[in-house]
């Protein structure tokens, strides 16, 4: 895949990223972007920090998820940057009137329906679906609501422990008008440590542009029984 070039050029995509890709990291995967998109992003004064992704498969979680905004802001990164993403989306989007409106867009833009009562089927089909795939990347919102919620929905960890890849941590910056995919950890299974590392990362970076619906990184208690691993 061709990556975006950053160095050296007039590319009017470069003035909306921060930086160039450290040297450790050529090797690593990008993708032809949209210019339009970037130059939609720069007029409203958005940046992207982003510097290719670490592995064919893997899951993006985006935080905090506190507006409507989010969404626009989000897919015009994901244009920007040309990555390729499916992402849960509320069943709703797909069904209903939705079916004829912003169902087939949704499904054009890589969302898939999510039953919220019945999510465990769901992560099941994602690990399978990774494993039968050459590339695979999710992003979702791990709060799963605009609205602020006691806990995170614990999903995308458990796929991530399961098929034991690599987790992006994006984040939202609308005080600084920042959109951050660059950083990536590698899940223990250790609930407790991965989520202190989650957390740290997301301190003093993470500015919802309602901040106060941001929710606390923690999972409910009682997580249900993981998945089989891919292995």
């Amino acid at each position: 895949m061709l990556g975006l070039n950053l160095v050296g050029n007039t590319n009017p995509m470069d003035k909306i990223f921060l930086s160039v890709p450290p040297q450790d990291r050529s090797h690593w995967l990008r993708f032809n972007g949209s210019t339009i998109a970037a130059t939609l992003l720069r007029w409203a004064g958005w940046r992207i920090d982003w510097h290719g992704l670490p592995a064919k498969h893997g899951v993006f979680i985006a935080y905090p998820h506190t507006s409507n905004w989010d969404f626009p802001v989000g897919i015009l990164v994901k244009w920007s940057i040309g990555i390729p993403l499916q992402f849960w989306a509320k069943e709703g989007l797909f069904t209903g009137i939705a079916r004829y409106t912003i169902g087939p867009l949704m499904s054009y833009w890589g969302g898939i329906p999510v039953n919220r009562k019945a999510a465990s089927g769901m992560i099941d089909d994602t690990l399978q679906h990774m494993k039968n795939s050459d590339y695979f990347w999710l992003a979702l919102a791990p709060e799963g609501t605009r609205s602020l919620h006691p806990y995170w929905r614990s999903g995308f960890y458990r796929v991530v422990v399961a098929a034991k890849c690599p987790l992006g941590l994006a984040y939202f910056d609308f005080k600084n008008k920042v959109v951050s995919a660059s950083h990536f950890i590698t899940p223990t299974g250790d609930e407790k440590t991965d989520l202190a590392t989650i957390r740290d990362y997301y301190s003093g970076k993470a500015y919802g542009c309602r901040s106060e619906l941001a929710g606390p990184i923690a999972f409910k208690p009682d997580l249900q029984k993981p998945p089989k691993s891919l292995n």
